[in-house]
């Protein structure tokens, strides 16, 4: 008993210490100073300010409590000179009371309970839009990058006929016999070098290209290439697949004459960015009219389906290109984060034949961190945290493909005529 009564009058007198403290310390506690704060209650640990006295969450609770029942307490044991501490708080609820009242609490800072609900709702929305708020730093787009994002919207505006209402001087492709019998030029082109289509062949997932014309007057023509599988059967669509492509280019060519910066650059370092980019710039602009359900794309009153040659589309998901475009539309890119796209990868620094590199990199970079800021401005987050860090692996994808899908044509491109000179001069080596 008497190690009890010892041990029990050394925790009092520890208590009393911790309440003298408190009192002095308390009233002008400095938030930022890291040290422990004590409830001027019961000397447990406080957790801030209640009902105007620094306490711990227990006594503000029992505080509250108490004052709304408003029932008059009395004290079982000593008339009320009950010591109240950590330990003996929940002994005596009027001496409790009274030491609440005596720390300064005060009855008429308690919230009603419809005012209760209405701060915790609006804790929880708080909380809510916390979350989906986009993180520190995205303040919204500048003026700067509000102007340069509309002023490449206007350019793709010129310079991208969607529904290809101006493509009209093209070849169509050639109808041949089931035996698939190849052209006299194309014959005579791999009896000269067997080795370049055996290659060509070899690089690529088979694949069959059919093709749908609307005409103007309503009427369809439908062009199915050839039954057989021995990889030819893209060969009658060549010449047309050239013309189309060189319509395409055409367009992304205008699209950066529009563009003030690129017009700024020295005329080498336009044509070796244009040498560079457009060919990814124009997978860009296919990539808007893709459908991925069907494998087909929209071009206005023509449309390409790619299909594998045993039937299906879910086998030509091997092709790096095709794997590239449903990579691609699958995540869903807005106009402006399509076109901030096209822009990136024009002003690539690290093009052969750039001369003023460390200009074409800083304009790089501007177009780079307004893609960010309008993700982070127009997209929800955190459903959309990691957009910007995927459309960034997108573009390193697509220099991959640029650089095979070159190779392809440089193999062919001296003995096939159906390759334009327009694609000749943009694939033509930038090395001295």
């Amino acid at each position: 008993m008497r190690s009890e009564e010892s041990w029990s009058h050394v925790d009092l007198v520890r208590r009393e210490e911790a309440d003298s403290v408190s009192e002095k310390s308390t009233i002008n506690v400095d938030e930022d100073d890291g040290g422990l704060q004590i409830c001027r209650v019961c000397g447990d640990k406080a957790n801030g300010y209640h009902f105007n006295v620094m306490t711990c969450e227990g006594c503000k609770g029992f505080f509250r409590r108490a004052m709304k029942r408003n029932v008059r307490l009395r004290c079982p044991f000593r008339k009320g000179t009950c010591e109240i501490t950590r330990k003996t708080r929940r002994q005596c609820q009027a001496c409790r009371l009274r030491k609440c009242l005596e720390s300064g609490m005060k009855k008429e800072m308690i919230m009603s309970d419809a005012a209760v609900e209405q701060r915790r709702a609006l804790i929880k929305r708080k909380k809510r839009e916390k979350i989906e708020a986009p993180p520190s730093g995205g303040q919204g787009l500048t003026e700067e990058q509000q102007a340069l994002i509309q002023e490449l919207m206007d350019a793709q505006t010129k310079t991208f006929d969607t529904t290809f209402s101006h493509f009209k001087d093209f070849r169509l492709p050639a109808v041949f016999n089931s035996g698939c019998e190849l052209p006299e030029f194309l014959q005579a082109s791999l009896l000269e070098d067997p080795a370049v289509w055996s290659q060509i062949m070899k690089d690529s997932v088979p694949m069959k290209i059919s093709l749908k014309l609307r005409g103007e007057d309503g009427s369809i023509w439908n062009y199915q290439p050839p039954s057989t599988s021995n990889g030819k059967e893209i060969i009658p669509l060549l010449p047309h697949l050239a013309d189309v492509s060189t319509y395409m280019f055409k367009g992304v060519i205008n699209f950066a004459k529009v563009i003030s910066y690129f017009r700024d650059l020295p005329i080498e370092d336009q044509i070796s960015l244009l040498k560079g980019a457009t060919f990814e710039m124009c997978l860009l602009r296919f990539n808007t009219m893709f459908d991925t359900e069907t494998g087909t794309w929209e071009c206005g009153r023509l449309a390409y389906c790619f299909e594998d040659p045993d039937g299906g589309f879910q086998k030509l998901l091997l092709d790096p290109m095709i794997k590239f475009h449903c990579m691609l539309k699958s995540l869903h890119l807005h106009k402006e984060e399509y076109v901030l796209m096209q822009a990136i990868s024009l002003f690539s620094p690290d093009r052969p034949g750039v001369v003023q590199r460390s200009v074409v990199e800083q304009l790089q970079e501007r177009f780079a961190l307004t893609l960010k800021a309008y993700i982070e401005c127009c997209r929800p987050y955190p459903a959309h945290r990691f957009l910007f860090m995927k459309i960034m692996a997108v573009l390193t994808e697509l220099r991959s493909i640029n650089a095979q899908q070159t190779q392809q044509l440089l193999r062919i491109q001296d003995t096939h005529p159906f390759v334009t000179p327009l694609m000749q001069e943009l694939f033509s080596s930038t090395d001295g």
